[in-house]
């Protein structure tokens, strides 16, 4: 028996009566991983716990300058919602400031990034839909640095991450040079 609209998805559950399955994280928790320079993150949503629907984490990032350079996903989509603060995107086409309330999709296949360079911690979740087990590529970025060009390179395929210069990754880019260049522009 058919009874949603077609612009529904397929039926994921088969019974004909609810069951108790949720689950509550208050908002005391402390971080699942805290980064060597001091970001945290909140695996709120992952891959496992949503039966690979989707992958939702609150990341906080500290005052420092930093972020990761251009890249794209082949096998997911992300999102960015800021709960405070302001970060630094680039949406395949320009840079802006994303600030409070603002949010940036960006599907399988576009080329984004995203840093702070405010000076000031920012806040904000990413959603990657369908989920994937981003958690070993949050946990693993601590040590990259350590790692040769080609297990950096099969690290990042690993974790369907494609940058332009695969060697290098999240550190191609200078985040110090794009601070210093807000001194001449601001987006908002």
């Amino acid at each position: 028996m058919t009874f949603l609209s077609p612009d529904y998805p397929e039926i994921r559950y088969p019974h004909d009566e609810g069951e108790i399955s949720a689950t509550f994280r208050p908002a005391g928790t402390p971080p699942d991983y805290t980064a060597p320079g001091g970001n945290t993150y909140h695996y709120l949503s992952t891959r496992l716990t949503t039966d690979g629907l989707f992958g939702l984490y609150q990341n906080r990032m500290g005052p420092a300058v930093g972020g990761t350079s251009p890249h794209f996903h082949k096998t997911m989509s992300e999102s960015f919602y800021v709960l405070s603060g302001e970060i630094h995107v680039f949406d395949g086409e320009r840079w802006f400031d994303a600030s409070q309330g603002d949010y940036l999709y960006i599907p399988p296949g576009g080329v984004h990034s995203f840093g702070n360079i405010s000076g000031e911690p920012a806040e904000f979740l990413m959603l990657f839909a369908p989920g994937a087990a981003r958690e070993g590529y949050f946990e693993g970025l601590a040590e990259v640095a350590g790692m040769t060009d080609q297990e950096r390179a099969d690290f990042f395929l690993r974790h369907d991450s494609f940058f332009t210069d695969m060697t290098k990754g999240p550190a191609a880019d200078s985040w110090e040079d794009r601070a210093a260049l807000r001194t001449s522009f601001k987006t908002r």
